[in-house]
């Protein structure tokens, strides 16, 4: 075997499963190199002055490293790490060990499309060759039956050609050994308190014990296919906000890439083919296509999604009111559904999708705060932030996404009563609300005097009065709204004299 090695470097596809890259260099029966670098610009601050990636995210990555390292040396080799700027330490290191090429993952957006580009310059001024693969989503660009600038702009539409044009290719398996890595100091993880965090407090009244890595990703998955068989019922339950297994919790890993969107694909065919074919098995790959929708938009319109206007160009003079927005970050609105959901973030760093839609359009829509806080607070605190998906939807929520519908709100009440009708998701985290009978729960401010102190509860003290209307808020925001969308639209052609 050649001395010269190919080097891999890991970015958000912390596997080896299912992973092109390390497929490739394999056959080229030479040394492998892996490498992953930590790049403080992450650990910096976002626009708002959030930390850009908070504790609960940090410690899963951190977990996800060491994960990659344990099932490199289980198979003979092992991972190289380093804190610095990718684009300066991936090419110091190839040179140092006359690496031939670097192979890596492509990315989508701007921050990581730069650091790619001025990698490759670099490896170029050097004299080392990059070859560079796509392995983010269910379906390869190349086999989409249209180009990156043609991606429909409504999804479902993205969704009925794909799906009756375009195969899903099957997933690379993962190898059963590497080559040894050869002399090379490998580095340290950094700590949490080395990227500036403090450890995040576990809270045992958080849905799942999320674990990062590629291995308490596969086992997840092997739990929720196959030892618990939920995947059969994943379309019924996928709207719950209380417990482990009412959706199948993968977006963590893949976030970071140690679950393949393709290796889930393969597992649900299998699971068709072994158990059952039914409405949720369809609805797991249907949800990772909105997954696959987002991250190719943001192929076809590049930085316009993280723009205020949004992808529809709307701009609308949104409020950056900060004491309301730190009432919505600590779960203080007055709202038990947004409260609670908030609360969750904050103690665990993950909320169902469904709260997620309700706590973001009670932002945008009856708060009329800037759509950019609630993004990037988001983008600190979730441990499953996937920047192409969290700016699309937001984009969507906020009405100025490309498969926008007009002023769209969620209405708390209802959503509450629908989606929680006891309360019991509610008084898991806000216990202050917890001797309040699942009736009356929702709209705490209609209880009497006598009711609440019945309840043991204080409205204004215990639990805060509501911070707007949730009815008149909605009608002054979409006011502002509609006339931001009239100065927008283009102007109607003159009608022509017969």
């Amino acid at each position: 075997m050649a001395d010269t090695p190919i080097l891999l470097w890991f970015r958000n596809d912390l596997r080896l499963h299912d992973h092109e890259p390390l497929q490739r260099a394999l056959k080229q029966k030479t040394a492998i190199a892996p490498v992953y670098c930590f790049d403080p610009r992450h650990f910096g601050k976002t626009p708002y002055g959030f930390p850009k990636t908070g504790a609960f995210r940090a410690q899963f990555l951190l977990e996800s490293v060491a994960d990659l390292r344990a099932s490199l040396q289980k198979r003979g080799s092992d991972l190289i790490v380093r804190v610095g700027k990718p684009e300066e330490v991936v090419p110091a290191i190839a040179r140092d060990l006359g690496a031939t090429a670097v192979y890596f993952h492509e990315e989508a957006t701007a921050e990581e499309i730069a650091v790619e580009e001025r990698l490759i310059q670099a490896l170029k001024d050097q004299g080392t060759a990059h070859q560079s693969f796509w392995g983010a989503t269910l379906y390869a660009p190349d086999d989409l039956p249209f180009g990156t600038d043609e991606i429909p702009e409504v999804f479902t539409q993205f969704r009925k050609r794909v799906e009756s044009q375009s195969d899903v290719r099957s997933p690379f398996a993962s190898p059963k050994a590497l080559p040894a890595l050869g002399a090379i100091a490998l580095g340290e993880l950094p700590t949490l308190a080395d990227l500036g965090l403090e450890p995040p407090s576990p809270d045992k009244r958080g849905v799942l014990a999320f674990r990062g890595g590629e291995t308490a990703g596969l086992a997840r998955l092997q739990h929720y296919f196959w030892q618990s068989d939920r995947l059969s019922v994943y379309k019924e339950t996928r709207n719950g906000m209380l417990g482990a297994d009412y959706s199948s919790k993968f977006s963590p890993w893949l976030a970071l890439g140690c679950l393949s969107p393709r290796y889930i694909h393969d597992q649900v065919l299998t699971y068709e083919d072994d158990r059952t074919a039914n409405d949720s098995t369809y609805w797991l790959i249907f949800e990772l296509l909105w997954r696959d929708y987002f991250r190719f938009i943001c192929l076809k319109h590049g930085n316009q999604i993280f723009r205020a206007a949004g992808l529809q160009g709307v701009e609308i003079p949104w409020k950056e009111d900060w004491p309301r927005f730190e009432l919505w970050t600590r779960g203080e609105t007055g709202f038990p559904l947004v409260d609670a959901n908030m609360r969750e973030l904050a103690a665990t760093g993950f909320m169902s999708n469904r709260g997620r839609q309700n706590v973001a359009s009670f932002l945008t829509k009856n708060l009329g705060i800037h759509w950019h806080m609630g993004a990037e607070w988001f983008e600190s605190l979730l441990i499953d932030y996937d920047v192409c998906s969290n700016w699309g939807n937001w984009n969507y929520t906020a009405g100025v996404g490309n498969d926008a519908r007009g002023f769209r709100f969620f209405n708390i009440l209802k959503q509450s009563k629908d989606y929680d009708p006891d309360g019991r998701y509610v008084k898991h985290w806000l216990p202050e609300l917890a001797d309040v009978p699942g009736a009356k729960v929702h709209e705490p401010w209609k209880l009497q005097p006598v009711e609440q102190k019945r309840f043991n509860l204080r409205l204004g003290v215990d639990y805060p009065n509501p911070v707007v209307d949730l009815f008149k808020s909605a009608q002054e925001n979409e006011k502002v709204y509609n006339a931001a969308v009239s100065r927008h639209a283009p102007p109607r052609p003159k009608t022509k004299r017969r």
